[in-house]
């Protein structure tokens, strides 16, 4: 059986972890593509040779023509200049819809069936820009933002109970930005509500760090941002998609209506299969969460005013 092809854009921190990530998943070849010389090659020299120890075959190519990623059936976008320390998501806007959309020209030139996974960015108005400039429809173009923001929420609130990850259910809708939307009424351990396993002022320290969350970091690290937990996110969506797997995973997907939102990329929960993005799923959210919802959407809006200027 031919093995699938993913190609990751970008070979940074974030995108030379989701490569590694893929190898070692042992089911796709990973194509590793990237502006500056020598990177990409040598970051997938470095994972092939990985191979033996971990006992993966996967074949890892690095190069700088998109020549080599034709015929890929997932491409992820991670390039884009970073956020700098200071830096909004806004004030990168104009320089990543640049060097997004000339990487999704030659996404559909060399890989017309391809579903791209967006990650650069600001990431919900990059969406667009690839959605845009690739012609493609709304199932083929998603976002990864609400995996990762997830993610962090389930992990603050592990922390405080003092339980396993995995005993946590929860769910981030909304812009990936300051104004996400981590639902406590949605959010459990164990089947119970944390609203009520924890005082209320907790419940909001731990959704503001949520929302504060890549922030930390980066202000942790002085230069560069998160790439661990995004690229464990991205390779997580696309599992879902080449294994079939149909996961709900909140992802970043043009809305045309649901949530009674049109025509905007925001995070709300997909089922996730080989088609892309097979369905939106639709929560019933009380009124304060609908109203934080449109918030969000409006800051997104914002940004896609900023693109189409």
């Amino acid at each position: 059986m031919a093995r699938n092809k993913v190609t990751v854009v970008g070979a940074g921190n974030v995108g030379g972890t989701t490569a590694q990530r893929l190898a070692e998943r042992n089911y796709t070849d990973v194509v590793l593509v990237d502006i500056v010389e020598g990177l990409p090659q040598g970051k997938a020299l470095d994972i092939l040779q990985s191979g033996p120890i971990y006992g993966y075959d996967s074949q890892v190519t690095g190069t700088n023509d998109y020549a080599d990623t034709a015929g890929s059936d997932v491409v992820v976008i991670t390039s884009g200049s970073p956020r700098k320390p200071g830096m909004s998501r806004d004030d990168l806007l104009e320089t990543n819809q640049k060097i997004v959309g000339s990487v999704t020209r030659s996404i559909v030139e060399h890989s017309p069936d391809a579903i791209i996974v967006v990650v650069a960015n600001p990431l919900d108005a990059m969406c667009h820009v690839a959605l845009k400039d690739s012609g493609f429809p709304r199932e083929r173009v998603v976002g990864m933002a609400g995996i990762l923001d997830t993610a962090r929420y389930r992990t603050f609130i592990a922390q405080e109970v003092g339980v396993s990850v995995r005993e946590v259910n929860a769910i981030v809708l909304g812009g990936h930005g300051d104004t996400m939307v981590p639902l406590p009424s949605m959010a459990t351990v164990g089947g119970v509500p944390i609203t009520k396993l924890l005082p209320e002022d907790r419940v909001e320290a731990i959704v503001q760090r949520t929302r504060d969350g890549g922030a930390e970091i980066g202000g942790l690290l002085k230069t560069g941002s998160a790439f661990y937990a995004p690229s464990a996110a991205s390779v997580e969506m696309v599992d879902s998609i080449l294994l079939d797997q149909k996961r709900i995973l909140p992802c970043a997907v043009h809305l045309e209506g649901e949530y009674g939102i049109n025509d905007l990329f925001v995070g709300v929960p997909v089922k996730l299969g080989s088609k892309g993005v097979e369905e939106v799923v639709e929560l019933e959210l009380t009124d304060a969460e609908k109203s934080e919802l449109k918030t969000s959407a409006d800051a997104v809006q914002e940004l896609v005013n900023v693109l189409n200027g």
